[in-house]
Formats: C-alpha cells, structure tokens, sequence
C-alpha cells in the first residue's frame, strides 16, 4: 500500500508539474485541436477542384461537349485559352491540366479515323495530377464511345465488375487522416512529455531530493507513466468528441472505451521509450535531437501514412517491433470497422509485449543513471 501510495503522490507532483508549463498546455490544445483539423479538413487525397484549360481548335459541338463533362467538384470548369499561350501557362503553374483538341476533330472521328486529343498535365502537382489524367481519360472514353455510337456495344463486356467501399463509402481522405493525426500526436506526446518531465527535473534538481526519500527507481517511473497517460487520454477522448465527431463530422462506428483502453496500453509503451530517451541525453535539447530520429520512423513507417505492405518485407519485419505499428492497425479497426477483442487480440497482445519489454529496458537504464 505504501508503494502505492507513493505512485500516486509522485504522479500528482507530476500532473502539478504539468499544470504549470504553460508552453506544455498550449503544445497540447494544439496537438489535439487545431493540428486535427487543419490537416484533416484542408488535405484532400485525389482529384479536388483541380484547374483545368481547354485549347478548342476545332470549335464543334463535340469539342464543346468535351469541354462540359469536366464537372466540379473534381475539376474546375474548363478555361478556353488560345492556342499561343499553351507553353506560358503550363510554364507558369497557373493550371495543372491544359487539354488541346486539334481541328477537323469530329470529322475525324465521324469518319472512322482515331484523332488524337492532347492532354498536358503539370506533374508537380503531385497530388492531383496523375489520379487527375486517369479519369480525364476516362471520361473523354466514355463520351466519345457514346458520341460515336459504339457505348452500348463497349459496355459489353464478359464480366461485371460491382465495387463497394465498406466504412467510408464516399471514400472522405479526411476521415482517415483525422484519426492518423490523433495516433501521431499521441506519439510524440508520449515520449516528450515523459522525456522532458524526467531531464525538467534533473535540471532543477528535483531528481536529488526524490533519491533522498525511501523511493525506488520503479515508483518513480510508474508515476510518470501514469500521470502523463492520464493526460493524453483525457485529451484524445476530447479531442475525439469534439473535434472529430463535431466538427469534421467522422462517423466512429467502434467503441470509445475500447480504443481508449488500446491508447492507455500503448502510452505504457511509448512514455518507456520516452524515459528510455531521457536516460540517454543529458540535457533538453539533446533529448529534442535524439527523439527526431526514434519518432519519425514511428510515425511514417507505421502504416498510417504508407501502407505496411507496400513496404520492402525487410523492413515490415523491423516495424513489426514498432509499437505504433501495431496502434495504428488497432486504431483503424476499434473506430471505423467496430472490430471487438477477438479480432484485434494479435495486435493487441504484441502491444502489450513490446510495451513491457520497452519498460524493462527502460526502468534498467533508468536504475543505472540513478546510480551513477
């Protein structure tokens, strides 16, 4: 009872600590408020309202049909532009897409020849270019076949393919992203908070006079782990409410409890790893410079941006040890797919593993450093 009670006392001292830093409270209302919605508001991932140009040589009622199946809210409406200033637009960045129909157009195609329509695409407009030249080619395919007559014989094809989007049947990027944004931001509060709290207190001096007292090196981590755990988890399950839910509107079919329960287990994992951090620097800012390359890898290599699979096998494997590996797959499935334990046990049983195994390494390090 006396150890738990030391737990407990520490952890107040720490959550005390906490509600004093108010650069720490003002990096936390963001990381849960605006750095959610700005991304998953204003990101889109596909074609959105891209600028389209239209040089018309042949001006014949094809070329204007043409010009009016672009429709928002992919594509802006089509700009005529005269045939000179093709290069200075594209030069300039001014439309991603600049589609150039050659005359004599439709009496080329009337007469049973295959005219060629141009389309210029500026490329480094990554995100909407390349899907953007996929379905401009699509839908100048389907009209030109219903133009010409042959869309019902083209529509006959041997198979017929139905495709449904299960969870998100809009196929909204923002959704996704939200949630993502929330599983990062966990992770690099874990482990700074945890990280600066432990080096905040060897600074000043604190450290010293907790190794003074009848504490051990477990109480003391223990403490920290739960208080800084508290405090994420408060914060994700508002920022899931109000912020997710309210404002972006995301349907969470899942259950909350469950995913907090997920969160608390890989808090336990990440504020180890952020102890561990601390354990290794000696001052803040090396411990800035450490973190860098730890949680980079976590939060790009996880799955949430790329998919696991698309990665080489090696380095599957390597993430594999990754805690949020592991959450990411937790996260998606608990809060869009309302999977229960029975189906993300595998995933949820490795958490627990790596998160014990990163507090067994860190609590050693951390008893070293007390001593020395």
């Amino acid at each position: 009872m006396h150890k738990l009670a030391h737990i407990l006392r520490l952890g107040l001292k720490e959550l005390t600590s906490l509600r004093h830093d108010s650069v720490l409270l003002l990096f936390l209302l963001y990381a849960f408020t605006v750095a959610i919605y700005m991304p998953a508001a204003g990101s889109v991932i596909g074609v959105h309202n891209a600028s389209v140009a239209m040089v018309d040589e042949d001006h014949s009622p094809m070329s204007r049909q043409l010009a009016q199946v672009l429709r928002p809210p992919e594509f802006q409406p089509p700009v005529p532009l005269p045939y000179g200033q093709l290069d200075e637009v594209l030069d300039s960045g001014r439309y991603t897409f600049v589609i150039n129909i050659p005359a004599n157009f439709q009496a080329d195609l009337l007469g049973g020849h295959q005219p060629a329509v141009q389309v210029n695409v500026d490329a480094t407009a990554m995100s909407q270019a390349f899907m953007g030249a996929g379905y401009i080619g699509r839908i100048f395919q389907r009209e030109l076949l219903t133009y010409s007559g042959q869309g019902d014989a083209a529509s006959q094809t041997p198979v017929l393919l139905t495709t449904r989007a299960l969870f998100n049947t809009n196929l909204e990027g923002g959704w996704f992203l939200a949630v993502i944004q929330i599983v990062n931001n966990i992770t690099i509060l874990a482990i700074i908070l945890t990280g600066t709290a432990l080096l905040r207190e060897r600074e000043h001096g604190t450290l010293d006079h907790l190794l003074v007292l009848p504490l051990t090196a477990l109480e003391i981590m223990l403490a920290k782990v739960w208080s800084n755990m508290l405090v994420v988890v408060l914060c994700t399950w508002v920022s899931l409410e109000v912020i997710v839910k309210g404002a972006l509107g995301v349907p969470l079919a899942g259950s909350m409890s469950f995913f907090l329960l997920v969160t608390a287990v890989y808090l336990f994992a990440s504020t180890a790893l952020g102890i561990f951090l601390a354990t290794l620097a000696r001052s803040t800012p090396q411990f800035g410079l450490l973190a860098i390359p730890v949680i980079i890898p976590m939060l790009l290599l996880s799955g949430g941006s790329t998919p696991l699979d698309s990665m080489p096998q090696w380095l599957q494997w390597v993430m594999q040890g990754s805690p949020s590996t592991h959450f990411v797959s937790l996260s998606a499935a608990i809060l869009f797919r309302d999977a229960g334990i029975g189906v993300v046990w595998p995933d949820l049983l490795a958490l627990s593993a790596i998160g014990l195994l990163f507090f067994t390494i860190a609590l050693m390090r951390f008893r070293k450093s007390l001593a020395s």
